[in-house]
């Protein structure tokens, strides 16, 4: 492995203009394969083996034509305090408002509430559904438009009117500024790590380099496996965080095989050779975690999973070849600027920060490991409570007219109005179709927690039925969990009595189906991710132990992250200072992403920070030498790698929208736990205790594995040319 890596690498400086070329060939041509592909349909996203989607399913079938598909605004009018929305003038407000967002251009009809009896029982809140023929995706401005202006004149009469649904809601922005600072602060982490402006760039060009050549691709192939503008979200904040560290790895082992004394092109072949190889093995772990997330059996998660593998698989590529090409071009420019002025570049060897954080550990490792192993404990203890949901209007702030809709329609009708239940009955069984519904319908009527249901309403065919039910409390309750799996325990005794069946779907229970399917599917997921990444790891570094606690390290790092998560979105502690406007339930796809995502940047530091520590070892040093000689090595890159992407999650908690924030402080959290915690202080810990035993191998299975020789043992066995006796001078010439 690591012989082909170095010839590779050699090769691609050597070859610099043609690997260039044909990178940006491969760019150019994925990128008008986009252009040219034709628009991705919009689909459904379904869940299969959930009793919602079931539902859903038997209404499409029974109720052909029905779907609606278009946007739609919920408009909650309020009277002024003291007065009733059945008022003269209100009413004719609301009459005339009715009538004029029914004329809009794309608007398939508007409800009056006066004759939909949307009115609340003590007369002071009403609603009214304005339905469109287009999503909201495809709604043109002028309709927009026509439906805002409606609503300032019915604003003029008095009354309070709010607006829900999706024609008007405001999309979900990113950090904004602070996103924009966390770049900034990347960028400079680079510069500081490395000391000079193309050593800092040339990770962040290759990684975008990356990115744009996977979203491109995404985009071409999206209407031939279908998939949706959500599908590259993964491959992108993945591909862009492993493409950075990927590349920081080989340019840092590049300079310190120039600090060593070999000539450009040997240096580059020697970093593709070493830290190459453990690229190479810390994609396939990533590889194994994102291919992994078919497990949990959603479509959609299995599309983003793969979509992100392949951007890790182009990442990989990019750091093997672009990478030393690049260096080819800047062989001296990429080194520290200090070096390049003094014409000397400083010993490798040289103590640092890395190796005085390593001696700290050695000398105490018993305590350094009992306070990482009581602190990360500590803050996962939260995990226990968490609760899955997927928090809608309720937690946004209450400066958007979506998040005062909810709360009026709350107030007005009951917590449980803004998520009822629909129940479709399949009476194809019964003997009396209308008796077995009217018989359901008063079984769910009469549940401990359901406040109203609905007339039923049948298909052409008289043989299945569909009415709603409101819960008495909100959408991102337990009791309304609870509630909906009381309904459905009670329906065996139903089902025998009337010859009928129902299900249960609705967007508050298809939350709780999807919720309840991620948590059951987190330790499957997790047991085969550990699992794959065992035995690679296992035939990486050649031991039974280090995999292992490579494995408890991070699951450590990432039930900490979780617990972090739940401490401040769902239970309060620090939301203030976060923005976060309300508590509410995790969202249900959060620990699968924290999960995905962490373990690829988690075995990215794992792999090149323990490779370097067996690297010494193989070499020769005694266990807690190889120990602070890999810290010596690696410490600084995985600390920068760590930096850049903690300031660059960080940035999403400057967003408006919670999900948003919750997604960058769960991960922010992560990266920090998982390489400040684990990494710098778990693992020297671990292994100094183990001494030589963490490197133990059952014989019979050292004959079993293959070699893979991520050291670059064989690259010193061929002797590549010694450093001289004096430090090497960088030739006036050669300066960048």
């Amino acid at each position: 492995m690591a012989t082909f890596l170095c010839r590779l690498g050699r090769l691609a400086f050597r070859r610099r203009l043609l690997t260039v070329l044909l990178w940006v060939a491969v760019l150019v041509g994925v990128g008008a394969g986009a252009v040219t592909a034709p628009a991705a349909e919009d689909q459904n996203q379904t869940m299969p083996g959930i009793e919602s989607q079931q539902a859903f399913d038997l209404l499409e079938q029974r109720f052909p034509g029905t779907e609606a598909d278009g946007a739609s605004a919920r408009v909650v009018f309020v009277a002024p305090a003291g007065q009733k929305v059945t008022g003269a003038g209100h009413r004719s407000a609301i009459e005339a408002f009715v009538s004029e967002a029914a004329d809009g251009s794309q608007v398939s009809g508007a409800v009056d509430p006066f004759r939909a009896k949307a009115v609340s029982a003590d007369g002071t809140t009403a609603y009214s559904t304005v339905s469109f023929t287009e999503k909201a995706d495809d709604l043109t401005d002028t309709a927009k438009r026509h439906l805002e202006t409606a609503i300032d004149r019915a604003r003029e009469s008095g009354l309070t009117v709010e607006v829900g649904g999706t024609a008007l809601a405001s999309k979900p922005a990113a950090g904004g500024a602070a996103e924009a600072i966390g770049i900034g602060i990347a960028t400079v982490v680079l510069l500081i790590t490395f000391g000079s402006l193309a050593a800092a760039g040339l990770p962040l060009l290759t990684a975008v380099v990356g990115v744009g050549i996977s979203m491109a691709s995404i985009l071409a192939l999206a209407s031939t496996f279908g998939l949706s503008s959500t599908t590259g979200t993964l491959a992108t904040m993945l591909g862009l965080a492993v493409g950075i560290d990927y590349a920081m790895f080989v340019v840092s082992r590049y300079r310190e095989e120039r600090a060593g004394g070999h000539a450009p092109q040997e240096a580059a072949g020697i970093a593709a050779g070493t830290a190459g190889s453990a690229v190479v093995f810390a994609g396939l772990t990533v590889v194994i975690a994102l291919a992994g997330l078919s497990v949990v059996g959603i479509p959609m998660l299995t599309k983003m999973g793969l979509a992100a593998a392949g951007a890790v698989v182009l990442a990989v590529l990019i750091s093997l070849t672009l990478v030393p090409a690049l260096l080819g071009w800047w062989p001296n420019a990429v080194l520290a600027r200090s070096a390049r002025r003094r014409g000397r570049l400083k010993g490798a060897g040289e103590d640092n920060g890395g190796s005085r954080w390593a001696r700290f550990v050695l000398r105490r490792p018993a305590t350094v490991l009992l306070l990482s192993v009581v602190g990360l404990g500590a803050l996962a203890v939260p995990v226990l409570d968490l609760q899955l949901g997927m928090p809608g209007d309720e937690v946004k702030s209450t400066s958007t007219t979506e998040r005062r809709a909810y709360d009026d329609l709350a107030e007005g009708f009951g917590p449980g109005f803004n998520g009822p239940f629909t129940i479709v009955v399949d009476a194809r069984g019964a003997d009396d179709p209308e008796d077995a519904v009217r018989t359901i319908s008063e079984k769910i009527a009469g549940e401990r927690g359901v406040v109203s249901v609905s007339a039923a309403r049948f298909n052409q065919a008289g043989d299945t039925a569909v009415f709603s039910a409101v819960p008495a409390t909100g959408p991102s309750d337990r009791k309304t969990q609870d509630l909906v799996n009381a309904i459905r325990a009670d329906r065996p005794g139903i089902d025998s009595t009337t010859g009928a069946t129902f299900k249960v779907t609705g967007t508050t229970a298809v939350n709780i189906d999807v919720s309840e399917k991620v948590q059951s599917a987190l330790i499957p997921y997790l047991a085969v991710v550990v699992g794959l990444a065992f035995v690679l790891l296992l035939v990486v570094f050649r031991s039974v132990l280090v995999p292992l606690k490579a494995a408890l390290g991070f699951l450590l790092s990432v039930l900490a992250a979780l617990g972090s998560v739940v401490a401040v979105f769902q239970w309060g502690y620090g939301a203030d200072l976060l923005g976060a406007h309300e508590t509410g339930p995790i969202m249900n796809m959060m620990p699968i992403f924290l999960v995905g995502i962490m373990f690829g940047l988690a075995m990215d530091y794992e792999v090149f920070l323990v490779a370097r520590i067996r690297e010494a070892y193989v070499h020769g040093d005694r266990p807690d030498q190889a120990v602070t000689s890999g810290f010596r090595h690696s410490a600084r890159v995985v600390v920068a790698a760590a930096l850049i992407m903690i300031a660059v999650f960080s940035g999403f908690i400057g967003a408006g929208e919670s999900m948003i924030k919750m997604i960058g402080f769960g991960l922010a959290a992560a990266v920090l736990l998982d390489a400040f915690v684990v990494r710098m202080a778990f693992v020297p810990a671990v292994l100094a205790l183990l001494g030589r035993a963490a490197w133990w191998l059952p014989k019979w299975l050292d004959r079993l594995l293959p070699t893979v020789d991520v050291e670059g043992e064989t690259l010193t066995r061929k002797g590549p040319a010694a450093p001289p006796t004096a430090e090497p001078t960088v030739p006036e010439s050669a300066h960048v």
